[in-house]
Order: C-alpha cells, then sequence, then structure tokens
C-alpha cells in the first residue's frame, strides 16, 4: 500500500527584520562594510541585505515619519555556529567602531555566549551561540 501521508515542503524561510533608520547610507556602510552583508535590493530610501540565512530590510525615514530613537534594548538576535569565530573576523573593523558600541564575546548567565553591537537604529544586535553544545535553535546538535 502506498503512503498517503501528504509530502510536507518547508514554507518559512527566515525571519527578516525591519530596521527603521534616519540615515541608509550609514546603515549600509554598518551592514556591509563592517559586518559584510551583501546589498540584494536597493532602490531610494529601502535596502534589503543578507549573509548566509540572516537579513535585515532597512528603511530611512526622517522628519515626522521617522521612528523614534532606539533605546539601546536588545532587538535583534542572530544565532551563530561559533560567536568567537566571528568575532575574529570581524576583530579588526569592531575595533574602529566607538567604545560602548560591541559587547563581547562573553558568557551569559542564561546558557548563551554572546557578541553584542549597538545597531544604526539604536538597539542592540546580538550574535550567540548555546553554550550547552546539545542545544541549537533549529533543533540540531552539534555534538
Amino acid at each position: 500500500m502506498a503512503n498517503s501521508t501528504p509530502h510536507f515542503t518547508a514554507n518559512f524561510i527566515q525571519v527578516t527584520p525591519f530596521l527603521i533608520v534616519e540615515d541608509l547610507e550609514k546603515a549600509l556602510v554598518f551592514f556591509v562594510d563592517l559586518l559584510d552583508f551583501e546589498v540584494q535590493l536597493r532602490v531610494a530610501d529601502y535596502a534589503c541585505v543578507q549573509r548566509e540565512t540572516a537579513g535585515f530590510r532597512i528603511w530611512q525615514q526622517s522628519g515626522k515619519d521617522a521612528a523614534p530613537a532606539g533605546t539601546r534594548r536588545f532587538a535583534y538576535y542572530i544565532d551563530v555556529q561559533d560567536v568567537d569565530r566571528l568575532y575574529a573576523e570581524l576583530k579588526p573593523k569592531l575595533d574602529l567602531l566607538p567604545e560602548g558600541d560591541v559587547h563581547g564575546p562573553a558568557d551569559k548567565p542564561y546558557g548563551q555566549r554572546e557578541l553584542v553591537l549597538l545597531a544604526p537604529d539604536g538597539n542592540l544586535l546580538a550574535f550567540g551561540h548555546a553554550l550547552d553544545k546539545r542545544y541549537t535553535p533549529s533543533g540540531d546538535s552539534r555534538m
């Protein structure tokens, strides 16, 4: 008897957060020149950037349409295999950022090792991996 279970294909691709910024050029320098993202789309006041499976949609707004400035709270989290490898890759560029814009990599009490950067919208962008190697966000073991 043939398997009657319907074939399932995953439909979700990725989460792509929006950053509302006052200066698109400055935001693109941050993502492209500093973090090695690639511009996938660019029109007037809008751009999409991508690196591997992480993407951001960046929208410039100013004046009365501008979003309030960020509050240095966590807003974006990118899970990586090895945050120390990412830090070593980016360190020469990160060293050029203002003091206080980079934290880590550091082990956190909630079981993550994280590198945190101040994003162009004034909120925090974190890169991290689980300290317990039996856990990853995809559910795959790294042991």
